[in-house]
């Protein structure tokens, strides 16, 4: 136990996740070289509405939140649950977005209703340290706006200033073309883990996976 705890206290990802919401942010998404600058205020290039933009731990999230945010995920990815082998199961959803450690990056409008987030979380996967985004989902009136970009850019801020991390990671169902082409231009690509199409006897191939794990290296940056 006592091996465990030292891991722990040591582990340069293990302290970020214990970092308050004001200490991660200062430290590792509020730069002054980041790949974008934080803002708590993004105005709409098309519409000129404004929007408010805050970051807190899932421990910290508010019920009215967490079901608009399991509503937007239903709403821009549910059929895309529902096509696949996974399903949708709105109660297991709602527990996996409590998971400790887990933060968002909330927008919201200017009367408060919920127009995009993004949840992500310094962690290991299969070994590797990553910045796994968990989701980002955006509404339509929001789209194309550049916001997207926006989300992202934070998350690379994070990856490039916290150390042993050196890419971003996410999970995208090959059915979203569009959320994968959108990856792509900002420089995501199919990572070593993500699952391949298996061969059966006689060269078959079975249903192709369902989804794609895509990842992005990204440059060193210093915090501060």
């Amino acid at each position: 136990m006592s091996s465990r705890r030292s891991r722990a206290q040591t582990d340069p990802i293990e302290k970020a996740n214990q970092k308050s919401d004001q200490e991660f942010l200062s430290t590792y998404i509020q730069l002054t070289g980041g790949h974008v600058q934080w803002t708590t205020k993004w105005q709409h290039p098309k519409t000129g509405y404004e929007y408010g933009l805050v970051l807190v731990r899932a421990e910290a999230m508010t019920d009215p939140d967490l079901t608009s945010c399991l509503d937007m995920i239903d709403l821009t990815s549910g059929q895309d649950y529902r096509n696949s082998s996974m399903g949708w199961n709105r109660d297991a959803k709602l527990a996996e977005m409590k998971s400790p450690g887990l933060r968002y990056i909330l927008v919201r409008d200017g009367v408060g209703a919920m127009a995009a987030f993004t949840s992500f979380m310094p962690t290991y996967e299969e070994g590797q340290p990553v910045l796994y985004c968990y989701e980002i989902h955006l509404l339509d009136r929001v789209r194309k706006s550049g916001l997207g970009r926006l989300l992202m850019g934070y998350l690379c801020n994070i990856a490039a200033t916290l150390p042993p991390i050196t890419k971003v990671m996410l999970t995208c169902f090959t059915s979203n073309e569009g959320a994968r082409a959108f990856y792509e231009q900002m420089g995501f690509v199919t990572d070593d883990i993500s699952p391949r199409p298996r061969v059966l006897r006689g060269g078959r191939e079975t249903r192709a996976p369902d989804y794609v794990i895509l990842s992005k290296v990204v440059d060193r940056l210093t915090s501060g």
